[in-house]
C-alpha cells in the first residue's frame, strides 16, 4: 500500500467526488438557470485549479499507483490550465446553452468528467492509465455533442465524432499493444530503458511507432487524420465545440510527450520524420481550405488544424542526429503554443456565443458585419483574437510562431531550415482568412443593428481573454518560463 501514494492523486480524486456531487445535487435543483448547479461546479473547479497551482510551485515529481501515474510540474500546469480553460468555457456557455435548453445537469458532470479524463492522461506515467482517460475524456465529449437530440446536425456530428474516435482509439491502443510486445512493459520509463538497450524487433517498434502516432494525430485534428474536425465543430452546439477544441487539445500534447518523449525518444528518428510530414500537411490543407469557408466555426476548425501542424513543428526538432541538447528549447515552445492556442481559442468561440441569441447563431462570417459600429470594445477583442491566430504582433500567437521557428533555425540543420521558411509561407497564406474576419468586422454594413445582450460575466471574462492574449503577447517571458521549467522537470525524471 505504501506505493500507492494517494496524496498524488489528490486534485484528480477531488475532482472526481465533486463532479459526483454535483451530479446529485441537480436532481434538486428546480432553478431554471441552473445557478446553484453552476456555482457549485465552479467552486469545485476553483479548488481543483489551486491544487495544481500549489503544487506546480512545490516543483516536486512524485510517482504513485506503483509508477503507474506521475504528479510532476508538467502535468500539474497543464492540469492548472485546463481547469481554467473549462471554467472560461462554462462562463461562455451558460447563457448560450440556456436558450437551446441544453443548460441541465449533465451539461456540468459530463464537463467534469472530461476534465477528469484529461487529468487522468495529464499524470499518465502507463500505456494503461493513458488509454483510461482518453475514453474517459472521449465518452463525455461524444455524449456532449449529441445533447442536442431534436437537432440534426448535432447527431449527425456526434455520430461522426464516435465512429472515427472509436477508429482512432483502436489505431493508439494497437499501437500500444505492439510496443508491450516488444519491450515486455506497460511502463512508459522502462518501455524507455527497453528501446535503449536496442533489444526490442526492429520492425514491431516501427509498426508501433506509426500506429501510435496516428491515434495521436486523430486527438491532435492532424492531417490526415482531421476528417472529424470541420464537421464535428460546426454541427456541435458551440459551447460543447469549446470544450472539445480548448482543453483537450492539451491532453492530447501531453500524451503525445509522454509517449513519443518520456517512453519512446530512441525512437526518435522514426516519429520526428511522420511528425514532419502530420505538420507540414497539416498547415498547407489548414490553410488553404479555410480560405474558401463562409461559416466561422468551420473556418476555425481548419484554423485549428494548420495551428496544431504548426505546434508539430516544435516537436519535430527535439532530437538532431541523435543529440538532444535542444530538445528543452524545442518541446517547451511546442507546449507555449498550445497553451496560447487554447488560450485564443476560448475568445474566438466565446465571442460567437456571446453574439448568438435564441433562434440565431453567430457561426457564419457575415454575422459579423458591422461588429465595430454596434459594439466597438468586442470588434476590438475580436480583432486581437484574429491577429493572434495568424501570428501578428503584439499578441501572443506571433510569439508562438516565433518560438516554434526559433526552435526549427536553431538546430543548424539545412532541412529543419526550409521547414521554418515553408512555415511561414503558408502562414502568410493563412493570414487572409483571418484578416479577412476583421475586414467585414470594420468596413461592411450591419445587417443586424440590435444592441449586443449578454450578461456582466461574460462581458468581464470576453475581455480579460482579450487583454490575457495581448499582454502575453507584449510580455511573454513569464509563460514561456513556466513551460521551459515544467518540460526541463518532465524530461530530467
Amino acid at each position: 500500500m505504501n506505493q500507492m501514494n494517494w496524496p498524488a492523486i489528490y486534485p484528480e480524486l477531488v475532482l472526481l467526488g465533486c463532479a459526483l456531487v454535483v451530479a446529485l445535487v441537480d436532481l434538486w435543483v428546480e432553478h431554471p438557470k441552473r445557478l446553484p448547479t453552476y456555482w457549485l461546479t465552479q467552486a469545485s473547479l476553483a479548488g481543483v485549479a489551486v491544487m495544481h497551482g500549489l503544487a506546480f510551485n512545490a516543483g516536486d515529481t512524485v510517482y504513485a499507483m506503483q509508477r503507474m501515474v506521475v504528479a510532476d510540474p508538467m502535468g500539474h500546469l497543464l492540469g492548472l490550465f485546463s481547469t481554467l480553460a473549462v471554467m472560461v468555457t462554462l462562463v461562455y456557455s451558460r447563457p448560450y446553452a440556456a436558450e437551446r435548453d441544453i443548460l441541465k445537469g449533465e451539461l456540468f458532470t459530463l464537463s467534469m468528467f472530461s476534465l477528469l479524463g484529461i487529468c487522468v492522461m495529464l499524470s499518465a506515467n502507463n500505456f494503461l492509465v493513458v488509454y483510461l482517460g482518453l475514453e474517459l475524456m472521449s465518452l463525455s465529449l461524444y455524449a456532449l455533442t449529441a445533447m442536442r437530440r431534436d437537432h440534426a446536425d448535432s447527431t449527425e456530428a456526434a455520430m461522426k465524432y464516435f465512429v472515427l474516435g472509436a477508429l482512432a482509439s483502436g489505431f493508439l491502443l494497437y499501437g500500444l499493444s505492439m510496443m508491450y510486445g516488444a519491450t515486455g512493459s506497460l511502463d512508459i520509463a522502462e518501455v524507455y530503458k527497453a528501446i535503449g538497450t536496442g533489444r526490442p524487433n526492429q520492425g514491431v517498434m516501427i509498426l508501433a511507432v506509426v500506429f501510435i502516432v496516428a491515434g495521436l494525430g486523430f486527438k491532435l485534428g492532424a492531417v490526415p487524420f482531421h476528417m472529424w474536425v470541420p464537421d464535428v465543430y460546426q454541427g456541435a452546439p458551440t459551447a460543447v465545440t469549446l470544450l472539445i477544441g480548448a482543453a483537450p487539445k492539451l491532453a492530447a500534447f501531453a500524451i503525445t510527450i509522454r509517449l513519443l518523449v518520456e517512453g519512446m525518444l530512441g525512437r526518435a528518428a522514426d516519429w520526428q520524420q511522420m511528425l514532419v510530414v502530420l505538420a507540414v500537411g497539416s498547415i498547407l490543407l489548414g490553410n488553404v481550405v479555410a480560405i474558401a469557408q463562409t461559416n466561422l466555426k468551420r473556418m476555425l476548425a481548419y484554423s485549428s488544424i494548420a495551428q496544431m501542424g504548426f505546434m508539430l513543428l516544435g516537436l519535430c526538432s527535439g532530437v538532431v542526429y541523435g543529440n538532444t541538447i535542444s530538445a528543452g528549447n524545442s518541446y517547451a515552445s511546442s507546449m507555449f503554443y498550445i497553451v496560447t492556442y487554447v488560450l485564443t481559442t476560448l475568445g474566438t468561440f466565446g465571442m460567437i456565443m456571446l453574439l448568438s441569441r435564441q433562434g440565431f447563431e453567430a457561426d457564419n462570417i457575415d454575422d459579423l458585419k458591422g461588429l465595430a459600429k454596434r459594439s466597438p470594445w468586442f470588434a476590438l477583442v475580436m480583432t486581437i483574437f484574429m491577429l493572434s491566430l495568424a501570428g501578428l504582433p503584439p499578441t501572443v500567437g506571433f510569439y508562438a510562431k516565433l518560438s516554434v521557428l526559433q526552435s526549427l533555425v536553431t538546430t543548424n540543420v539545412t532541412g529543419y531550415v526550409y521547414l521554418a521558411v515553408v512555415a511561414v509561407i503558408l502562414s502568410l497564406v493563412g493570414a487572409y482568412y483571418y484578416l479577412r474576419v476583421i475586414k467585414v468586422m470594420y468596413f461592411d454594413e450591419s445587417v443586424d443593428t440590435r444592441p449586443i445582450e449578454s450578461s456582466a460575466d461574460v462581458r468581464l471574462v470576453m475581455s480579460l481573454n482579450g487583454v490575457a492574449v495581448l499582454a502575453f503577447g507584449i510580455l511573454p517571458g513569464g509563460l514561456m518560463t513556466l513551460c521551459v521549467q515544467a518540460i526541463v522537470k518532465a524530461l530530467a525524471t
